[in-house]
C-alpha cells in the first residue's frame, strides 16, 4: 500500500511538472528588468558567505536532531500510559499537532507559493492573469482525496468479500413469538457476527491510518526539501539566523503530528525506522543541496520560482486535506470526541494553540 499511493504522488508531480515545461520557457524567454530581478542581498550589508556557510553547517546537525526528537516522542509514548492512543492527553497532543500542520499549509507553504508565482521576475502573461497557486492546490487536495480513497477500496477488495451482517442482523432481530432456542442462537450468532465486524471495521482503520501516514509524509518531504533548498542557496545571514531556529521549532512540532499518525498506523520497527529517517533527512538534504547549487541555484530566477512555486501550491493543498480531513475532522467527529464536549473543548483549544503558534513562526520561517 504505501509504495502504490508514493506512486500515485510521485506521477502527479511529474505531471505538473511536465505541464509546466511550456510555461517555463516562456518564462524565460520574457525576462523582468534587472533592477527588480536582481539578488537584493548582494548590494546588503547582510551579505557575507563565511558567516551564512557556517550558519548552514549549524543548521543541518540542528534541525535534524530537531526533527527525530520531534517525530519520535509519540513513538516512545507507548511507555507512559497517559500518552496511550485510546487516553483524552493523546487526543489533545494530537489535536495540537493538527493545528501545527493545518498552519503550515495555510500560514508557510500557500504564502510561499503565491510570493513565488506572483513575482515580478515572472511575466505578466500568464503569471499575473490566473491563480495558479490555488489552481493547484485545489488539484492536489482532489488528488490526496482519490488516492485516499482508492487506496482503501483496492486493499480493502484485496482482503476478500466476507459475508455480510444482514443475515446476522435478522437472525439478531427475530421476533419473540419464535421462541426461545431461536432467539438465543440468534442473539449468539449476532453477538459472534458482531465481534467479526468490529475486527474487520479495526482493520479497515489500520488501512486508514496507513495511508494517511503516506500521504501526509509526502506533503512534508516536498515542503521540507523546498524551504532546505531556499536556505541552503541563500547567501544573506539576515535571513539564515532566525530561520534556523524558526525551522527547529517547526520540524519539532510538524514531526510531533507525523510521529502520532506513525503510532497509530501500527508499523514495524523497520517501517517506522524509514519513516523517520526520511522526515528528518529532507530538511538537512535540502540544505545540502542548496549548499552545492548556490553559483547555479538562484530563488529568483524564472524556473526556479515556478518549479518551487507549482510545488508549494501542490503541498499546500495535500497538507489541507490532510489535516482538515483526515486528521481533525476524523477525530472530532469519531465516538471518543463527540461523547465529550469537554474533550472536544480542550481539543479545540489545543488546535488553536498550535495553529496560532505556528502562524506566528511565520514571520521567520
Amino acid at each position: 500500500m504505501p509504495s502504490s499511493s508514493q506512486a500515485l504522488a510521485l506521477v502527479s508531480f511529474a505531471l505538473l511538472l511536465i505541464c509546466s515545461t511550456p510555461l517555463l520557457a516562456d518564462a524565460q524567454q520574457s525576462p523582468a528588468a534587472p533592477d527588480v530581478c536582481a539578488d537584493p542581498s548582494l548590494d546588503s550589508a547582510c551579505h557575507n558567505v563565511p558567516k551564512a556557510l557556517r550558519l548552514k553547517l549549524i543548521a543541518i546537525p540542528t534541525i535534524l536532531i530537531s526533527s527525530v526528537i520531534g517525530v519520535c516522542l509519540p513513538l516512545f509514548a507507548r511507555s507512559v500510559p497517559a500518552l496511550q492512543p485510546d487516553r483524552s492527553l493523546f487526543s489533545i497532543v494530537k489535536a495540537f499537532a493538527s493545528g501545527v500542520i493545518l498552519a503550515t499549509g495555510y500560514m508557510h507553504v500557500l504564502p510561499d507559493s503565491f510570493n513565488n508565482l506572483t513575482s515580478p521576475c515572472l511575466p505578466k502573461k500568464p503569471w499575473g492573469d490566473f491563480s495558479f497557486t490555488a489552481f493547484v492546490a485545489m488539484l492536489a487536495a482532489i488528488f490526496t482525496l482519490m488516492v485516499d480513497s482508492l487506496m482503501l477500496t483496492f486493499y480493502n477488495r484485496k482482503k476478500g468479500g466476507a459475508s455480510g451482517p444482514s443475515s446476522a442482523v435478522v437472525a439478531d432481530h427475530e421476533s419473540p413469538e419464535q421462541g426461545g432456542h431461536w432467539h438465543s442462537h440468534g442473539h449468539g450468532h449476532g453477538h459472534g457476527v458482531a465481534v467479526a465486524d468490529g475486527a474487520e471495521a479495526g482493520k479497515m482503520q489500520l488501512r486508514r491510518n496507513r495511508v494517511v501516514v503516506q500521504v501526509l509524509e509526502m506533503g512534508i518531504v516536498v515542503h521540507s526539501v523546498v524551504i532546505g533548498l531556499g536556505m541552503g542557496a541563500s547567501q544573506s545571514v539576515c535571513t539564515i539566523r532566525p530561520l534556523v531556529a524558526a525551522m527547529c521549532f517547526h520540524q519539532m512540532f510538524e514531526g510531533m503530528g507525523l510521529g502520532g499518525c506513525i503510532l497509530q498506523a501500527e508499523y514495524g520497527m523497520k517501517m517506522k525506522a524509514g519513516l523517520v529517517f526520511f522526515f528528518s533527512t529532507t530538511t538537512p538534504f535540502g540544505i545540502a543541496l542548496g549548499l552545492a547549487l548556490t553559483k547555479v541555484y538562484k530563488d529568483n530566477s524564472p524556473t526556479a520560482l515556478i518549479v518551487v512555486g507549482l510545488l508549494n501550491a501542490a503541498s499546500a493543498g495535500l497538507l489541507h486535506y490532510m489535516a482538515l480531513v483526515e486528521l481533525l475532522a476524523a477525530d472530532f467527529m469519531g465516538p471518543k470526541l463527540q461523547g465529550s464536549v469537554r474533550l472536544q473543548l480542550i481539543c479545540l483549544t489545543a488546535v488553536l494553540l498550535g495553529a496560532g503558534g505556528m502562524s506566528v513562526m511565520a514571520k521567520w520561517a
